[in-house]
């Protein structure tokens, strides 16, 4: 079933990510792929929260183009990404990831992690994994997923002993293929001076409280920060490209070409390119099938500023009395136990993109600056220590799977779904090897 995701229909609205019937069952022999920056936080304190972001993205770029058109659902989590893969394109998704932890280490010395389970074990396991996608735009839909299957995987990946079994480690054969990456804004200011990145995880594992709790949170965020066209982190008016050669040689040209002479050829390439870029959005130019007027609606169309992989992420443009009221609220369902959250604020947005055709297929993954989604899954982890209680990830449109290997002890809930939030790992729980 390669097809299996493009095949879904879309839902209309965003607020369907908390509506079962809107989702499906991920065909058991597909795989979730699971990466994440390892010592993200310490990075980003360090000062390097735009090389965390980058290879987050360029994990899902090298999986993109490794499986060429195979569609496949992703979430960028600012310091990593969730995947899943058909079996036919497992192997060529695995090869380029080792190559993007070659990239990761050797351009911007971090570590990343990748692992790759089988559904099978996660359904033999008694966890869901279901599927659904949301159109953003004509051209980009977003994955959402419920189940709790992507938390569980999540903690078997990390887990120092069995996950040994599910993780990618090894020497590349082959270069990655990132084509279609672009490291070319600066910063984005808020419009209304602050960039808020927000989590939200209901605790309540029933599903229809937590559905509830998912729809009220998105119901509050749309009354208090105001229409998408209002609160949207990245507006047109606030585009600007860099002109800076030290800022476009520090990522994008890291991937894209090798060391030496071509690297910085490439960046005047790109120097010119963004010239070019403002005199056609000038006066209109075309160019082929390209209105490049149409450009940047286009791009602005095409952002991940809200997306659901059992937990709500936002990225949302607002004022500091508008984040209070935000947090006011968060608070007081914090404090009766139907969510926990975390969010960080700043001043601008950072974007790393994803662009095979101008004015077509295209995605543009957004975080908040200095740390964004990292540092807010930070606060969202010292809520769940606080809380005492542990964080059962909540199915907000999903039911536990009653098809768990008969003898074998199912062990406790992992308890996150944010980098190694609430991890807990009982050897009860322990994953197989394959």
């Amino acid at each position: 079933m390669t097809d299996f995701y493009a095949q879904l229909p879309l839902a209309p609205r965003f607020s369907d990510v908390a509506d079962l019937d809107r989702y499906a069952p991920a065909p058991a022999d597909w795989w979730v792929v699971i990466s994440d920056v390892q010592g993200s936080t310490q990075a980003i304190e360090a000062g390097r929260y735009r090389q965390v972001n980058v290879v987050g993205a360029i994990t899902i770029a090298a999986a993109l183009n490794a499986v060429g058109r195979v569609e496949i659902p992703f979430v960028f989590g600012g310091d990593g990404a969730t995947l899943l893969v058909p079996p036919s394109c497992q192997e060529a998704v695995k090869e380029a990831l080792l190559g993007v932890q070659a990239t990761a280490q050797h351009e911007f010395a971090l570590k990343l992690r990748v692992g790759l389970m089988p559904l099978r074990d996660v359904y033999a396991a008694g966890h869901q994994v279901l599927i659904g996608k949301v159109g953003i735009s004509p051209h980009y839909a977003q994955a959402m997923f419920t189940g709790g299957g992507l938390a569980y995987a999540e903690a078997a990946i990390k887990h120092p002993a069995a996950g040994r079994a599910y993780r990618v480690e090894g020497p590349a054969q082959t270069a990655p293929d990132y084509t279609g990456v672009e490291c070319r804004w600066t910063h984005i200011a808020s419009a209304h001076g602050e960039t808020v990145s927000l989590l939200v995880a209901a605790t309540n594992p029933n599903p229809e409280e937590a559905a509830r709790t998912y729809r009220a949170a998105i119901e509050t965020i749309e009354h208090i920060y105001g229409s998408e066209r209002v609160r949207h982190p990245v507006r047109i008016a606030q585009l600007r490209p860099s002109f800076d050669p030290a800022e476009l040689a520090a990522h994008e040209p890291r991937v894209r070409r090798p060391a030496g002479w071509r690297r910085w050829w490439y960046v005047a390439k790109i120097w010119m390119q963004q010239v070019l870029l403002l005199v056609f959005i000038r006066f209109n130019v075309r160019t082929g099938d390209t209105v490049w007027r149409r450009y940047l609606p286009t791009l602005q169309q095409t952002t991940d500023v809200k997306k659901f992989d059992e937990m709500l992420r936002m990225v949302l443009a607002g004022t500091a009395a508008q984040r209070e009221h935000l947090e006011a609220y968060l608070d007081a369902e914090y404090q009766a136990g139907r969510l926990a959250y975390g969010l960080h604020v700043a001043d601008s947005a950072v974007m790393t993109c994803l662009v095979y055709e101008r004015l077509g297929r295209q995605v543009h993954f957004v975080d908040g600056a200095r740390g964004g989604y990292a540092m807010a899954a930070k606060a969202l982890k010292q809520r769940l220590r606080t809380a005492g209680e542990g964080f059962a990830p909540s199915y907000p449109a999903g039911r536990r799977s009653e098809a768990s290997t008969p003898g074998r002890p199912s062990g406790p809930e992992p308890e996150g779904r944010v980098g190694a939030l609430q991890t807990r790992y009982d050897t009860a729980a322990t994953p197989r090897a394959r």
